[in-house]
């Protein structure tokens, strides 16, 4: 259990990490405004998505159901 929550918090930093450094990047390079919020937007949304999906799969929600053979 306590390995579980280490691999957790690994993931979710990293996925913080990489989340921060893109939205810098946005920062940093010159692009138009309009185009530099709907990037920001979708950096976001991908980065939420992939989350919910790391809490999912420790919670086991996303595991598959086990096979009965008959």
């Amino acid at each position: 259990m306590i390995s579980g929550l280490i691999y957790l918090a690994i993931y979710l930093i990293i996925i913080g990490v990489v989340l921060w450094l893109l939205t810098y990047l946005l920062d940093v390079v010159p692009m138009p405004p309009q185009f530099k919020q709907v990037a920001r937007v979708v950096i976001i949304v991908v980065g939420v998505l992939i989350a919910i999906l790391v809490l999912l799969n420790f919670v086991g929600i996303l595991e598959p159901p086990p096979r009965v053979f008959r």
